[in-house]
């Protein structure tokens, strides 16, 4: 067997503690998603709960000792799809900004393919939105109908 050096072992340590920040960052609703060992499951929450900084190291320096006598193959699995996934939300959300930002910009024929796209959508409110937010930026008032717009486009293009 191979016999490791003391900076990679440090490394591999210091890897395990950043997997156990990624832990301490999630929701408790994440958290619970997620297959964690009991007592690595009870010192996540409790370095949830601390504010002190040097108490906030020590725990995160536990939790990394946790993780080497865990299999943390599932865990780092969970985490991965759980950035995948938010990385597609995030794509999600700069296409319905990007569609609305189209159909302010006076591009008659986005609206026209929005329609083609989502056949479902009322042409009645759709426009309206579209004709409101347009106001609304020429005036240069508040953003209530642009954010109007937003939601209605996120309801249609999730929906589908």
């Amino acid at each position: 067997m191979e016999q490791k050096s003391r900076s990679r072992i440090k490394k591999e340590m210091l890897a395990l503690q950043k997997l156990g920040e990624r832990l301490v960052e999630l929701s408790p609703e994440m958290l619970s998603e997620i297959e964690v060992p009991g007592q690595l499951r009870d010192a996540v929450i409790e370095a949830k709960a601390i504010k002190k900084h040097e108490a906030l190291r020590r725990q995160m320096q536990f939790i990394g000792s946790l993780m080497r006598k865990t299999d943390v193959t599932p865990i780092k699995d969970a985490l991965d799809n759980i950035a995948k996934g938010r990385k597609q939300e995030a794509a999600a959300f700069k296409r319905v900004e990007d569609l609305r930002d189209r159909l302010v910009g006076q591009d008659e024929e986005a609206l026209d393919r929005t329609f083609e796209q989502f056949p479902d959508a009322d042409r009645r409110t759709l426009t309206q939105l579209v004709r409101n937010a347009r106001k609304e930026e020429i005036r240069g008032d508040s953003r209530k109908a642009y954010k109007s717009l937003f939601r209605y486009l996120r309801g249609l293009t999730w929906k589908k």
